[in-house]
Order: C-alpha cells, then sequence, then structure tokens
C-alpha cells in the first residue's frame, strides 16, 4: 500500500479512536446534569491538554465532537422517535420476529451513518491533519493501547 494512503488511513483511525472516546463519554453524563455540551468542553480540554492542543487544534477537537454528538443523535433518533433498546424490544413482541421492522431499522441507522459520515471523515480528517508528528505519535500510542481511556500518567 502507498506510503500516503497507510498514513491518512492511520490519522483517521487515530483521530477517530480520540473522536470515539470523546463521543462514547458524551453519550454518558457522569454528575454534569445531562448537559452534553458541558460535558463535551470538558472531554475537549482533557484530550487538549494530553495531546498539548493548541487554541485552532481545540477548536477543530470541537467541531469533531460536535459531529459526532450530532451522529449519535441522529442514530438514536432514526426511526421515529423513541429510545433504540425499546426500538429493537418491539422487533420480538410477537410470536415471530418482525423481519419487516427490522430491515426497515436497519436501514434507517444504515442511512443516518451513511449521512453523518462524510462530515464526520472531514472534520476528523481537519483535526488530526492539524497534529504535530508527536501529538500524532500520542494518538496512535492511544490506538496502540486499544483505545483505553488516558490515564492521569499518561
Amino acid at each position: 500500500m502507498k506510503h500516503w494512503i497507510k498514513r491518512t488511513l492511520f490519522g483517521f483511525a487515530g483521530a477517530a479512536m480520540v473522536a470515539g472516546s470523546i463521543a462514547g463519554c458524551a453519550g454518558q453524563r457522569h454528575g454534569w446534569g445531562g448537559d452534553s455540551a458541558e460535558f463535551r468542553s470538558k472531554m475537549v480540554e482533557r484530550v487538549g491538554s494530553k495531546l498539548e492542543l493548541d487554541t485552532s487544534q481545540k477548536q477543530k477537537l470541537t467541531v469533531l465532537a460536535e459531529k459526532l454528538q450530532a451522529q449519535r443523535e441522529a442514530l438514536r433518533g432514526a426511526g421515529g422517535a423513541g429510545d433504540p433498546r425499546s426500538q429493537f424490544k418491539a422487533l420480538f413482541a410477537g410470536n415471530k420476529l418482525d423481519q419487516a421492522g427490522a430491515t426497515r431499522l436497519i436501514d434507517e441507522k444504515t442511512t443516518a451513518v451513511r449521512n453523518g459520515s462524510p462530515e464526520i471523515i472531514a472534520a476528523a480528517a481537519d483535526f488530526y491533519d492539524s497534529l504535530n508528528a508527536a501529538q500524532q505519535q500520542k494518538v496512535r500510542d492511544f490506538m496502540d493501547r486499544g483505545g483505553r481511556r488516558w490515564s492521569r500518567h499518561g
């Protein structure tokens, strides 16, 4: 594989892992009263301090976090209002699996992902490409650990 393709794929994967950890944590409202904007801001600050981001890089990370949150909300909202878990459980409510409903639910979720992905990819690339070599290495190291959160010491 050509070097620039590998580097681009690695870069996107790294940014996606960092962003994914932000988005994943954004779904859990640990003691911040459910304010996802406040939580997102705290996560950007935490990741920003670990990567030693400058103001411009933090802005790009914030945009990425916002795009990921919008995608998450689109996925939760795809298929009509309601809890995704209850939508899934409804497929098993009768004597037989609601195959048409399952297909419809998968199609709706897939469409939501397909529609939001270009913006996420662009935001991830914009963020990752703005990192210097040392910062990019920290992202790769984070990915090598399986995407587990940064500890207080690392």
